[in-house]
């Protein structure tokens, strides 16, 4: 059975570039086009597509109204295309918040051959969200709402331990559903999420708001503090390193790994050299097979690993890899996995930093 993809773009250039692309997939069919949300609605009922792509800016109905009355009355899997969110970070953290599976930004030069250039990527974005694990929207909770976990028991060991995060699709909710529980001197976090540069700074500063603790994009030879996290760039790969007693942010701008950069095996190839022992690894949502292999490294230096269940993710794909592979200690729905790793620290608080 062919995907079928659904287009709303109020644009009859990209509406047609769009239908070329996913025409072309063998894999995928066009099953209908519409100018603006109000003729997607009448299309929804008329085709039942499997995908929708949606555009942001259009007539009649703002996109993100649309997405949102959509998530609420009909959940289904949706990737943003629009070109505001490239110059509009913001609002493509707003979609995302709202339900949206992925996004692919339209190319800022001549519109036809550069979406032409992106139709692997876009077929790519439409087949994984025809597989997403699509739930209702809940309230995004934020750091005034309800308490906090337990911080760690003895809090001078919490700046010897880390944290270290990898996820890709879906996993901008999932990492700030994991950030909000933290207690605000947890140790020191590291992230890296599958972003294009020019939205993880966006990204970071939406963690901030919500989060007890501080979150940043990390900018490279930044100390890491307790009660801090470090976003990785999309421009970058982040990499945790030793300095003297210290744990430092490293940047890199090689060239990517599994097809991305920044790479979540990247950085957890980095935290099993640096930290060892003293590092907690977390691989959330996301497709394909990054962070796996870097997972398994920090379980053979000692780390304590923990991987987000089939249930509760977007994409089981990340995780899935690390499981089979034999990386993880722990597999858990997302909503327990903030406690059971500050339930590792307190139980290990105590443990000496031997790298």
């Amino acid at each position: 059975m062919k995907i079928k993809v659904l287009i709303v773009d109020d644009s009859a250039l990209i509406r047609g570039v769009m239908k070329e692309i996913i025409n072309s997939q063998p894999d995928m069919d066009v099953v209908g086009v519409a100018p603006d949300p109000l003729v997607a609605r009448d299309l929804i009922k008329q085709t039942n597509p499997d995908v929708l792509t949606l555009d942001v800016e259009m007539p009649k109905m703002d996109g993100l109204e649309f997405l949102e009355k959509l998530m609420r009355l009909r959940p289904m899997p949706v990737v943003m295309v629009s070109s505001l969110t490239e110059r509009g970070s913001d609002i493509t953290m707003r979609a995302l918040e709202l339900g949206a599976v992925d996004f692919v930004t339209k190319p800022k030069m001549s519109i036809q051959s550069g979406m032409l250039e992106y139709a692997d990527l876009i077929a790519d974005k439409i087949r994984v969200a025809s597989r997403a694990n699509i739930k209702p929207r809940v309230k995004v909770q934020s750091h005034a709402d309800g308490a906090p976990l337990a911080a760690v028991r003895n809090p001078f060991t919490s700046s010897e331990k880390v944290i270290i995060i990898g996820a890709s699709t879906g996993g901008t909710e999932a990492i700030k559903d994991f950030l909000i529980q933290l207690p605000p001197d947890c140790p020191g976090i590291l992230i890296t999420q599958h972003m294009p540069e020019g939205f993880t700074r966006s990204f970071a500063n939406r963690l901030d708001k919500l989060s007890r603790i501080s979150v940043k994009e990390a900018e490279g030879g930044e100390r890491v503090l307790p009660g801090h996290a470090y976003l990785a760039p999309g421009h970058s790969h982040l990499l945790l390193v030793r300095s003297g007693a210290n744990y430092m942010t490293k940047l890199d701008q090689g060239p990517p790994v599994n097809r991305h950069r920044p790479s979540v095996d990247v950085l957890f190839n980095s935290a099993a050299l640096s930290a060892g022992k003293n590092a907690v690894g977390v691989i959330l949502t996301g497709m394909g097979r990054d962070g796996a292999a870097g997972m398994l490294e920090m379980k053979k230096a000692g780390a304590y690993n923990l991987a987000q269940d089939e249930a509760s993710c977007v994409v089981f794909g990340m995780p899935k890899e690390a499981i089979a592979i034999g990386a993880t200690h722990e597999v858990g729905p997302l909503h327990e996995l903030p406690g059971r790793v500050m339930h590792f620290f307190a139980a290990h608080g105590n443990r000496a930093m031997r790298v």
